[in-house]
C-alpha cells in the first residue's frame, strides 16, 4: 500500500504544541497524525464487527422472551427483587 500526501489546515498553536509533543516522543507529528487516523479507523471497523455480530446472534436467537410489550407498572410491584421472585 502507498502513501499519499495530503494538506491540512491546523491553527499554528496547536501545530506548535504538536511539534513539541513530537520531539517528546521522539517522533514525528506526521507520524502522530497517521497513528491517530490508524487507531480510529480501527476502532469503528471493530466497532461495526462487534454491532454485526450481536445483530446476527439476535437474529438467529431461540430466546423466548413471552408476549409483548411489557408495561413498567405491570413489571415492577416495588417489592425487593428478591421479594418479587417468591
Amino acid at each position: 500500500m502507498g502513501t499519499r500526501n495530503i494538506t491540512l489546515a491546523i491553527d499554528e498553536d496547536l501545530l506548535d504544541k504538536a511539534r513539541v509533543l513530537a520531539a517528546m516522543r521522539r517522533t514525528t507529528v506526521n507520524a502522530m497524525v497517521r497513528e491517530f487516523l490508524r487507531h480510529e479507523t480501527e476502532a469503528e471497523r471493530r466497532h461495526d464487527e462487534t454491532t454485526a455480530a450481536l445483530l446476527k446472534l439476535a437474529r438467529e436467537s431461540e430466546a423466548n422472551f413471552g408476549p409483548g410489550p411489557f408495561v413498567r407498572d405491570e413489571a415492577y410491584t416495588g417489592a425487593e427483587r428478591f421479594e418479587r421472585e417468591r
